[in-house]
């Protein structure tokens, strides 16, 4: 941790001198006032975000069946990330609408369902082709700037990267990679949530507060930590043992935040798809720490994260869903860690402020990134932790905005595997991003 501690120490060191700068920090909907969420439009506006990917890859598909690490291999893949479609509805000046329809990556549209007529197996069936998933769907009724309520299903704003999700909103032509190895991405649950903002000027500050579907043990496993617990297989989901999420964010000086979140679930294994599986073990709880800066202004933008999460039971845990049914939707990869981490920062330079903000000089901003993630930082004997699943990696590359919300990325990564004890991974990306309110009225 000491290692975390003086990263965090730096990042900060890095944005104090650049608070003098007057610009406006990116902001989610959930963290604006209640003024500022009715204002853009009269009664009704439609939009999306959408990206494309291609990868250029030295490294094969596992790293783990080889003593050596993943095999030098190249190989290309081409996908479409995620398209998302977007629309809010005013009733009133005061109840809002707010939805979002994902399509993400072509997927199979495979449907689980649960036998209980037949011993409790699983079974699959093909309805579609091509994965929907509804992203968000909430209804907001807007009190007062400082406290309002929102309920449906919603973003939980866990990490950096949670909060800010859109292709436009993260250097790189893919998401970060630490958050998104141990944590869900994008996070959305069902539940209920009040927001607002607090304060005045230098003393500014907005909240989230949130009771939502708790993550299912069933899907922790080895490789991804908590991040395949994420309910939504079924048709239901199971809120036996709910969580309880906070974030809250500094905001009192222009291009400047400040913010943290903590998500707890007092027994993960209750939200099981079934009762016994983890009736003998007790409970399984979670918590989750985030930290994170983001600062803006005309020349840079620098953000940096923190991620620490501990689970408990995890010798019980992981002896239990190494037995899962070969039939579940899970991976069943054990042991699963007592402690997981992630921590990164990425800074870019815009290079039309060389040039006196001259309109006929592109928005390219160079830019460089560092991740470290580890999804089993600690684990409990007598299981021991795979090493190949410790990660720091560097990326730099180029975000190219076309427009202020169109942007054609280029960068190159490369991972250092084990403390360098196994084949490194690189690989070159090429993305296209957009985000944008088509119809407002």
């Amino acid at each position: 941790m000491k290692r975390l501690a003086n990263f965090l120490v730096l990042s900060l060191f890095v944005a104090t001198p650049l608070m003098a700068q007057e610009t406006t920090s990116e902001q989610s909907a959930a963290e604006q006032s209640a003024e500022i969420y009715a204002k853009g439009y009269d009664k009704f506006r439609f939009g999306g975000y959408g990206e494309a990917l291609v990868n250029f890859m030295d490294y094969g598909i596992n790293r783990y069946t080889r003593p050596e690490g993943n095999e030098k291999a190249h190989r290309n893949s081409i996908s479409i990330p995620r398209f998302v479609l977007a629309f809010d509805y005013k009733f009133n000046s005061k109840w809002i609408l707010g939805a979002e329809i994902e399509f993400e990556a072509g997927g199979t549209g495979s449907a689980y369902e649960l036998e209980n007529t037949e011993n409790g197996e699983y079974e699959t069936e093909v309805e579609k082709g091509g994965e929907v998933a509804l992203e968000q769907f909430h209804i907001t009724r807007l009190i007062h700037p400082a406290f309002n309520v929102r309920a449906g299903h919603l973003i939980v704003p866990v990490g950096l990267t949670n909060e800010h999700h859109e292709p436009i909103n993260f250097f790189g032509t893919s998401r970060p990679e630490g958050e998104t190895t141990i944590l869900p991405s994008t996070w959305h649950e069902n539940g209920i949530e009040v927001f607002g903002t607090l304060g005045r000027k230098y003393a500014r500050f907005n909240y989230q507060l949130q009771i939502v579907t708790g993550l299912n043990a069933n899907g922790f496993d080895r490789n991804t930590w908590v991040a395949s617990g994420k309910q939504g297989i079924f048709e239901t989901d199971n809120f036996t043992s709910p969580a309880y999420v906070a974030r809250l964010n500094y905001i009192g000086v222009p291009g400047l935040k400040l913010g943290g979140s903590f998500y707890y679930c007092h027994n993960t294994g209750a939200n099981s798809d079934k009762t016994a599986t983890y009736k003998s073990i007790g409970d399984i709880p979670l918590r989750i720490y985030t930290a994170d800066v983001q600062y803006k202004n005309k020349y840079l933008t620098a953000r940096a994260n923190m991620v620490y999460g501990n689970l408990g039971n995890t010798v019980e845990l992981s002896n239990a869903n190494g037995k899962l049914s070969g039939l579940s939707p899970y991976s069943r990869v054990t042991p699963i860690a007592k402690k997981a981490v992630s921590y990164g920062g990425e800074v870019g330079f815009n290079l039309r402020s060389l040039c006196r903000d001259n309109t006929r000089v592109p928005v390219i901003y160079p830019f460089v990134r560092y991740e470290y993630y580890n999804p089993q930082e600690e684990v409990l004997s007598p299981h021991t932790a795979e090493l190949r699943n410790k990660v720091s990696m560097w990326t730099a590359g180029a975000n190219w905005y076309a427009l202020p919300n169109l942007v054609v990325k280029a960068d190159y990564t490369t991972r250092r595997i084990g403390g360098g004890k196994y084949n490194s991974e690189n690989e070159f990306s090429l993305g296209v991003a957009y985000i944008a309110w088509f119809l407002s009225k």
